[in-house]
């Protein structure tokens, strides 16, 4: 059942025993009793739950989703293409060596084809120094341009809407890996977990790192010890999980401070991440972490160096540039994918916007990138080039992506497990 939770509070403030869970649906303050149960048939949990030189698991992949459809032709610009500006004569990007434009409007070069918007500047660095690839004119094959149906796509794993599994793709690579039995192994920032983590056997949503207290105070805490105190599944999933929120409290996430100087926006995002790499710090086995970025539906006034897009991508980029510097070197043990479920129309529309489109840029950051580039087979903007109803063609399947991240970097060795029919060839954005 989907975002549902077990509860362990009778209604009275008082915990009740492993035979009285009752499901709810999980409210913004989880109480300790509703994450002991929730993980009681977990089995054994972390083994170490303490700072320690080694990680408790290796290999980390965040995902952000850009909920709403990106308009990626504005991300990453194809400026060599004279087609691209005259299919948008107002929203439009102008190309790095425009001189009729102020500097900070140009694109920022990458390879003498494509560019970075002006407010992706802050990541521009990490393309530089190898931790960012981009795989453009990548998408699903469903020719929806629904966002719900578009998403569930995605998120599913699947080719389009009406087929493939109903569970979500990490909660399938979860499930493939084995991995570790932490309550923490993944999060998802938000009210509810998202559909690519349905089905997954450990997943919790949290808005904050926060929402993990023992309330009541210590005799509450000693009643919890008392009740989980067996040497059955359920009492050891429960010690564990009293061990992981101790662990938490003690690390305080509302007062941790980012290294490196790094310096998060105040928006979810950059909260979200922020407590992301409190948790890749502190090595209490977290695996999968997943982050909305909504807002990219820009039908009307979507603007072009500046506006609502621009913004967007201020905080996009700003966010995941805090993220990376942050880490520091610990950026080598994470993968961070940010994707949205389609791009927009080639051409503006009468609204100084753009429209549903298909094809678009997934961005991959982190570790273990073989060199930077902008990868895939580029279709054209030519009207003769794009798809029959002028949207960019889809030429990398987005599963083609996510199985070289499984399988490169997490260690997933069944990717026809995680994506069922699909084989797709490897783009090389990793070093073996």
């Amino acid at each position: 059942m989907k975002n549902e939770w077990w509860s362990c509070d009778g209604g009275g403030g008082r915990p009740v025993g492993p035979g009285q869970v009752i499901a709810s649906r999980r409210s913004v303050l989880l109480t300790a009793g509703s994450l002991l149960a929730g993980w009681a048939g977990a089995g054994s949990a972390l083994a170490n739950l303490t700072l320690t030189d080694k990680p408790v698991h290796d290999r980390i992949m965040v995902v952000i989703f850009m909920r709403g459809g990106a308009d990626g032709l504005n991300m990453v610009v194809p400026y060599a293409e004279s087609a691209y500006y005259r299919a948008r004569p107002t929203l439009a990007i102008a190309a790095p060596n425009d001189s009729s434009a102020k500097a900070a409007s140009r694109t920022i070069d990458l390879n003498g084809f494509f560019g970075l918007h002006p407010s992706l500047a802050p990541i521009h660095d990490l393309y530089s120094e190898g931790a960012l690839d981009i795989v453009h004119a990548c998408g699903s094959n469903d020719q929806t341009r629904s966002h719900f149906e578009a998403m569930s796509t995605v998120e599913r794993g699947a080719a389009r809407d009406h087929n493939g599994p109903a569970s979500g793709w990490l909660a399938r690579h979860l499930a493939a890996t084995g991995g570790n039995d932490s309550p923490l192994r993944a999060v998802a920032f938000g009210d509810t977990v998202p559909d690519a983590l349905r089905g997954a056997p450990q997943a919790i949503a949290v808005q904050s790192l926060d929402d993990f207290t023992l309330q009541g105070g210590p005799l509450y805490e000693a009643g919890l010890r008392e009740i989980y105190g067996g040497k059955d599944a359920i009492g050891h999933a429960g010690e564990q999980t009293l061990a992981v929120l101790t662990k938490l409290r003690d690390l305080d996430p509302k007062s941790y401070k980012p290294s490196n100087n790094a310096n998060y926006p105040k928006s979810d995002l950059g909260e979200g991440l922020r407590q992301v790499a409190c948790l890749v710090r502190s090595n209490v086995g977290l695996e999968v972490a997943c982050l909305d970025k909504g807002g990219w539906d820009t039908h009307v006034a979507q603007g072009a160096d500046t506006g609502w897009q621009a913004s967007l991508m201020t905080d996009l980029a700003s966010s995941i540039r805090a993220f990376m510097d942050d880490l520091g070197p610990l950026k080598n043990r994470v993968t961070l994918v940010a994707m949205s479920e389609f791009g927009r129309r080639v051409a503006e529309n009468a609204g100084l916007g753009t429209d549903h489109g298909r094809g678009g840029p997934v961005f991959v950051f982190g570790g273990g990138l073989k060199k930077p580039g902008v990868f895939g087979t580029w279709p054209g903007l030519a009207p003769d080039q794009l798809d029959e109803v002028g949207d960019l063609r889809v030429q990398t399947d987005y599963r083609t992506v996510l199985s070289e991240v499984l399988e490169t970097r997490l260690g997933c060795d069944d990717t026809a497990a995680v994506f069922p029919g699909f084989v797709g060839p490897r783009l090389g954005l990793f070093q073996a």
